[in-house]
């Protein structure tokens, strides 16, 4: 059963709600009120009290009903406790949506979708004479390069469609998204569209052509542009309602083309769809060189593609089946409070979804569970699989045209195949935040084994942002500085997949280099992309420096933290020129006591807090050497609890410091008020005076 057209998607309208009049007080003979007894007595301290309800005998000692029983049976199996199941119920009231609101926003709905079908047509023109868009409303792409082949004209949507969590039931609060796939008509596309962004600029025309127009109706209060999921290439419409009900809901208008329009042959990994010569202004292949792959780029293509036949999926799975939906609002809460669904390459509540009908399809998930066990079978799942190295599908095709998993192994760090068995629904995740996920998940099954009395409050209730998860954190600013670390990883390739998108091509080369440059040290490596804000219509896109920093945080094994030797091969090795080549000027021959010559690095550590922040090091060390990022742009933050475990002597340097902004940075400052506050405590009128600028003390 899937999704039916706009007018039969949404609820029918609802009549007025029936008003009752509070019965008449009964009056003497001149007109007042007769005194009640309860009234007489109201003033009496036991009239505030609950009483208890009296019962009789045998509805006192009755035997449970089988309903009462089952609970009770419930509760031993699935939950640690009583008080574990009334939390997640409660939980569940307070981010699922009323029905009053879905009445207000089912109204909203029909409103825009009327809207849509009166705009009126524009003719046929080239897509580089965009001379027909008003001076209002700016193009919401990037067109690098400019020169495209190919033509536009505007037409009404031939469909619109309600995609998305607020059909299935599943979306929380208190942002409440509501996806319209907007279906472009036949007329207005090429088969050839597929060939260097011109299916991308066209959806960009469309959008700005609907923006216009909807920007005039006094039904919106706000109507603005935004990225789907931070990809550059993929912009959307942001409608809002006007008045009251502006925080309402966001309706996102998703422009696609008709799901059997693309053949999805062409849209393998395999294959390329941005011809080099076009990206580049001139083509560096040899004669008879292959154009390299763009699997990204024919991803995003497909997902367009794809938004109806996903919608039938997970409502056929989800439909009747409560304890799913419950299940997955509260995995959209587990990852919320993480930060694993935002920006591009997040872990998304479109994924988790996704995962559970894969879960139901190989029976590790039976419709009937609640939304506890559904919580607790997706994190037991997560933490004990790595798709990284074995993906899941949910093709049954058997099809020998279709390439099989191993071979989007050889593309994708992280693989997840939706039913066609073309399109790769984790094409965006990297293995780190995978890696992250999975990490998170092994502790939140702890947890829940542990049976912790605040189990609860820690699972899905206390924020846990990067600060708070890992040892220690740094940030790349600006961003500019990784378009010219692509140029020295040579990652032309990969910007022409990516659209030009440096950050996203630099990204997984970077945490791969750090990875092996960390080593034992490491134990989890993360990155947190900003999400993109959204814009007027009358400005131009974001670029991708104006996301400010790149994030990166370190969790770090203590066992080889404090190391301050990497050990290389034997000299005479075949190995040795790799790691010289990797490690650059830091690497040197060593003798050791075994009489063995091998290269080695040694790091410049005096005591152990300075050990303890050799991974800033050898982070600053690689970045500059391999990706052409100077210290200056490492933002590094980490060993600022050091000064209270130090000793006396290692304390001499931070002690009676504390850290304080700097320009864009961290510094350490005097902390007067704390060294005021330490000798008062030694003995009063010890200290008379004090210079926080050249600490020169007077006794």
């Amino acid at each position: 059963m899937g999704p039916a057209r706009f007018g039969e998607q949404l609820r029918g309208a609802t009549g007025e709600p029936e008003v009752t009049k509070p019965g008449l007080e009964t009056t003497g003979k001149e007109g007042k009120k007769a005194p009640s007894r309860k009234r007489a007595v109201a003033g009496s301290p036991a009239e505030s009290l609950l009483k208890p309800v009296k019962l009789s005998r045998a509805e006192l000692y009755k035997e449970p009903t089988n309903e009462e029983l089952n609970r009770l049976r419930e509760t031993e199996i699935l939950f640690h406790s009583s008080l574990l199941r009334l939390q997640i119920e409660e939980l569940l009231k307070e981010v699922r949506l009323s029905e009053k609101k879905k009445d207000r926003i089912d109204v909203f709905l029909r409103e825009v979708n009327q809207r849509l079908r009166k705009v009126p047509s524009v003719p046929e023109t080239e897509l580089t004479d965009q001379s027909w868009l008003p001076a209002g409303v700016q193009v919401p792409l990037h067109q690098v390069p400019y020169t495209v082949k190919g033509s536009f004209r505007f037409l009404p949507p031939a469909q619109v469609t309600v995609v998305g969590s607020y059909l299935l039931g599943t979306c929380v609060r208190p942002d409440i998204n509501v996806d319209m796939a907007v279906t472009m008509p036949k007329e207005i596309l090429q088969d050839k569209d597929l060939l260097n962004q011109r299916y991308f600029r066209k959806c960009a025309l469309y959008l700005a052509h609907l923006a216009h127009h909807l920007a005039q109706d006094p039904l919106f209060g706000s109507v603005r542009f935004s990225y789907t999921n931070g990809c550059h290439l993929k912009p959307l419409l942001l409608l809002r309602p006007h008045g009251k009900d502006e925080r309402l809901v966001t309706v996102r208008l998703h422009p696609c083309p008709p799901s059997d329009f693309f053949r999805p042959c062409r849209l393998l990994p395999t294959k390329n769809n941005v011809r080099s010569a076009w990206y580049q202004g001139q083509s560096h292949l040899q004669d008879g060189e292959p154009e390299p792959p763009t699997p990204h780029y024919n991803t995003w293509v497909l997902q367009d593609t794809a938004l109806e036949s996903h919608m039938q999926l997970l409502s056929s799975v989800l439909s009747s089946a409560p304890g799913l939906r419950d299940g997955i609002a509260l995995l959209k809460v587990w990852l919320r409070q993480r930060e694993l669904n935002k920006g591009l390459g997040g872990f998304s509540g479109f994924l988790v979804s996704m995962l559970v009908a894969f879960l139901v399809s190989v029976h590790k998930i039976h419709t009937t569970m609640s939304g506890y066990q559904v919580l607790r079978s997706v994190l037991q799942f997560l933490a004990t699989t790595d798709l990284t190295v074995s993906g899941i599908s949910l093709c049954l095709s058997s099809n020998p045209s279709l390439p099989a998993v191993a071979d989007f192994h050889q593309t994708f760090p992280v693989v997840f195949l939706d039913p066609s068995g073309c399109l790769n629904l984790c094409a965006d995740v990297t293995a780190s935040t995978y890696h992250q996920v999975q990490h998170e998940a092994q502790l939140s099954v702890a947890l829940l084994d542990s049976k912790a009395e605040d189990g609860f409050q820690r699972l899905l209730m206390t924020p846990k942002p990067m600060l708070r998860a890992f040892d220690h954190i740094f940030h790349l600013y600006p961003l500019s500085r990784l378009q010219t670390a692509c140029h020295r990883l040579k990652l032309l390739p990969e910007l022409q997949d990516n659209g030009g998108d440096y950050v996203s091509a630099a990204l997984g080369p970077l945490t791969t280099l750090l990875e092996q440059g960390l080593g034992s040290r490491l134990q989890l490596l993360a990155h947190s992309r900003p999400p993109v804000p959204e814009w007027e219509i009358s400005q131009d896109p974001p670029k991708h420096k104006d996301s400010r920093t790149l994030t990166l945080g370190l969790l770090l094994r203590p066992e080889g933290l404090t190391s301050v030797l990497e050990l290389g091969p034997e000299a005479d090795r075949p190995e040795a020129a790799d790691f010289r080549q990797f490690w650059g000027s830091r690497s040197e021959l060593r003798r050791f006591q075994d009489g063995a010559i091998r290269e080695a690095v040694v790091w410049e550590a005096a005591s152990l807090y300075q050990k303890r922040l050799i991974p800033h090091q050898v982070v600053a060390h690689l970045l500059a050497l391999h990706a052409d990022i100077p210290e200056t742009c490492v933002h590094y933050v980490g060993g600022f609890l050091d000064a209270l475990i130090q000793g006396p002597k290692e304390a001499s340097s931070t002690k009676g410091h504390i850290v304080v902004p700097q320009g864009k940075g961290l510094a350490m400052a005097p902390n007067v008020e704390a060294i005021l506050e330490d000798f008062a405590v030694l003995g009063e009128g010890l200290v008379q005076a004090v210079e926080a600028r050249s600490e020169k003390w007077t006794v």
